[in-house]
């Protein structure tokens, strides 16, 4: 069965895969919904977007993203309320933040009229697979990848967007502990340490790996000139928190501009907390903890919504949190789903409704 809409061409799938999946039990990524849209940039324009049944396709060998790494994506969610009703959480700041990196590694930028159309259709079609519930989300992958074949060492003439969607839980279950990175570095001045680079992640399993193999699940990223100063984790942004008052990094050409961080900033100060955003030494953190000062870290992240931290190392030396009364994760993660699942009034204007 074949459609044709305004901008795009739609390919329906014939029958729907969502009986297979055990909602209840879902690994974070490993279950994709029955549609995908691809659209291709040729001859200097990107041409009508299709949706089609999820699935896989053919690439040369010698396709240019398997040797220069032309590659970003992002990380998006979708949420479904109460009365059945589905909304984006800030995909204007996903829109801009993905053509940013594009930029960065000289792919040509996606129009915002086919971004848009290509979600809301996609949505519209597998809307049974946002599932209602606290926790529950579709989370959304939009990525661009260098198609052009040919291994001569130049950007690429060919481009494929791409956007697939999966099922999703909490990304974190449980609390995490972390190490403060004395060696490796994820990003440095004037890289791409901004832009959602495929190339960003996968330099970082390494070290990642050794710090599992310690007993730990992430690692805090700390400058690359001197490793005084953490900047944020593999998945997530970090937040301190020192008494009553958060602290978190500000942005740079090596911080991710999180759109889960600025919605935390945001909520923090709606809701009367003292938010720092400034440079973060690790001995400040280090001195707070032993003063008794340091009551939080968590991370944010679309993955991750908001994930507790429960203790550190640097140097051989380890501090476990306290337990609080009070968290403000917990507070945070109220604030950001109530407006997600549509609870309270959107004040900040962040929810963008999929109308069927």
């Amino acid at each position: 069965m074949e459609t044709q809409s305004l901008t795009i061409h739609v390919k329906k799938i014939e029958k729907s895969k969502i009986e297979q999946v055990d909602f209840n039990n879902l690994a974070f990524g490993k279950n994709y919904s029955d549609h995908m849209m691809y659209c291709d940039y040729i001859d200097g324009k990107w041409q009508t977007p299709q949706i089609v049944p999820y699935g896989p396709m053919e690439f040369s060998p010698s396709t240019k993203v398997f040797h220069y790494g032309q590659a970003v994506f992002e990380g998006m969610k979708a949420f479904k309320d109460d009365a059945g009703r589905v909304h984006l959480f800030r995909p204007e700041e996903n829109f801009k933040r993905i053509n940013k990196s594009s930029e960065r590694l000289a792919i040509p930028e996606f129009p915002k009229d086919y971004f848009f159309e290509s979600l809301e259709t996609l949505l519209k079609l597998d809307h049974e697979w946002v599932k209602p519930g606290q926790g529950n989300s579709l989370y959304i992958r939009p990525f661009v990848i260098a198609t052009e074949e040919g291994v001569a060492a130049a950007p690429s003439d060919a481009y494929r967007f791409m956007i697939i969607t999966c099922p999703s839980q909490a990304y974190y279950n449980k609390p995490v502990k972390v190490l403060f990175a004395e060696k490796y570095s994820r990003s440095a001045d004037g890289g791409v340490g901004y832009a959602k680079a495929a190339g960003n992640y996968g330099a970082q399993f390494y070290p990642t790996n050794i710090a599992k193999s310690k007993g730990y699940d992430q690692v805090i990223w700390t400058d690359a000139k001197t490793h005084q100063y953490l900047e944020e984790a593999g998945t997530m942004n970090i937040f301190f928190r020192i008494g009553d008052k958060l602290l978190t990094a500000p942005t740079s050409d090596r911080i991710l501009d999180g759109v889960t961080r600025k919605s935390v900033i945001q909520l923090a100060k709606d809701n009367g907390i003292e938010v720092e955003v400034a440079p973060v030494e690790v001995e400040r953190i280090k001195n707070a903890a032993k003063a008794g000062e340091l009551k939080e870290i968590f991370g944010t992240g679309t993955a991750a919504t908001i994930a507790k931290v429960t203790g550190f190392e640097h140097a051989g030396d380890e501090f476990t949190l306290p337990k609080m009364e009070v968290e403000y994760s917990e507070l945070m993660k109220k604030y950001l789903q109530d407006i997600q699942y549509n609870r309270v009034e959107d004040k900040n204007n962040w929810l963008h409704p999929i109308e069927k």
